[in-house]
């Protein structure tokens, strides 16, 4: 889908979105597990979202980081906002983007905010709608991000200019 990107080279900062605990129920007791949802990006464009599981935090972080790497997205930027409206789905997360002014800030819900801000974009106006479990609004977050498209790029494809294709 998506040309991968060699993150070797690139410095990049990660949050963790959630952990959770999970149990699995054996015959001595309980197993207890963590999954840890984790967002990383170098603030000028490129983000990933990947989730890690172990029996420690620590380790399940680690993971966690290492899967985002894996599955990092370029997101086109124009100024400090996105260049278009957009609504991201997963499953059933909604979270619909809107472009905002210069100095705007990001306004936008826990598990989306780290999205946006690991990306790079400084002014944003988002609605999460439908589900507000962490790891579907990440994932629609970034299913949004990368359905954005530059007027340059939609102008190459197209096979016309700018001006053409902004009226």
């Amino acid at each position: 889908m998506h040309k991968r990107i060699d993150t070797s080279a690139i410095e990049l900062k990660e949050r963790l979105v959630f952990i959770n605990r999970v149990a699995k129920v054996v015959k001595g007791g309980r197993n207890f597990r963590f999954t840890a949802l984790m967002v990383v990006g170098d603030g000028s464009g490129r983000v990933g979202v990947g989730l890690g599981k172990a029996t420690e935090i620590p380790e399940a972080v680690r993971k966690g980081i290492e899967d985002a790497k894996r599955h990092m997205i370029e997101v086109p930027i124009v100024g400090t906002t996105i260049p278009h409206a957009v609504e991201g789905k997963f499953g059933k997360g909604h979270v619909r983007m809107l472009p905002a002014e210069e100095g705007t800030g990001v306004i936008a819900g826990g598990p989306a905010r780290a999205v946006l801000e690991m990306a790079g974009i400084r002014d944003i106006r988002t609605k999460s709608l439908g589900s507000n479990n962490p790891a579907n609004c990440v994932k629609a977050t970034l299913d949004g991000l990368s359905q954005l498209r530059t007027a340059e790029q939609i102008a190459r494809l197209r096979g016309k200019t700018v001006e053409e294709i902004l009226g």
